[in-house]
């Protein structure tokens, strides 16, 4: 046995909660894993924007499992590493350039952002659809506003495609972020800093079995926005 402490690379996600939007119930939910249920969280949603990245997720019929993959910032130059749990590697590269392969597997493109809710708790919010394009037209008009202001989701606007009915979450600029607010965020920002420099460094994929629900996905493909 050794008599040195060994030391152990830390890739392990910070985020207390993986929030998807639940577009049938118009409310953002996240898997409990000590209760093994899905946790609605009703409207209001309050958050401080920290950062936001691109990534894949969806279900793999022919492997029975969930699909995951690494974020990249730039989309456009940065390569993603696609995988299912029990399938492994679906595709790798430039998103533009293997997009087919994805979606053809049943992949689906998400948004993944890390805020800071109310409590002071670091989560990762997922959107994916329809929620995607309008998180972006939110950020393209106010990203001036992301680092000082809280963003609210006070309600859902629902929408249609062809037989398709859907909602999505309208996002809003609220309250101006005050310094003991800032010092709530000082205090988590470390830790998603070390997470993200970690796994970027080392080109880890980072899998988090906390993302993992309950129940199984319908595996319908939705239209990707890029």
């Amino acid at each position: 046995m050794s008599r040195l402490q060994r030391p152990v690379q830390k890739s392990t996600n910070p985020a207390k909660k993986f929030i998807e939007w639940k577009s049938k119930d118009k409310c953002f939910s996240y898997y409990d894993r000590e209760k093994e249920e899905n946790i609605s969280l009703e409207l209001p949603l309050k958050f401080i924007f920290l950062e936001h990245y691109h990534t894949v997720g969806g279900w793999n019929d022919a492997s029975g499992s969930r699909i995951f993959s690494n974020e990249v910032f730039q989309i456009g130059t940065e390569e993603l590493a696609v995988k299912s749990f029990k399938g492994g590697e679906i595709a790798k590269g430039i998103y533009k350039e293997i997009k087919h392969q994805i979606s053809s597997a049943g992949g689906v493109y998400h948004r993944s952002i890390y805020v800071m809710l109310e409590n002071g708790e670091l989560v990762n919010i997922k959107l994916k659809g329809s929620a995607v394009s309008r998180y972006s037209d939110f950020y393209s008009d106010h990203h001036q506003l992301i680092d000082q202001n809280w963003i609210e989701v006070n309600s859902a606007e629902d929408g249609k495609k062809g037989a398709v009915s859907y909602s999505m979450p309208v996002f809003t600029i609220g309250a101006v972020v005050t310094a003991k607010e800032n010092k709530l965020v000082d205090k988590i920002i470390p830790s998603l800093q070390d997470y993200v420099d970690t796994y970027k460094a080392k080109g880890v994929d980072v899998v988090e079995e906390i993302e993992v629900e309950a129940d199984v996905p319908s595996g319908k493909i939705e239209s990707l926005p890029f």
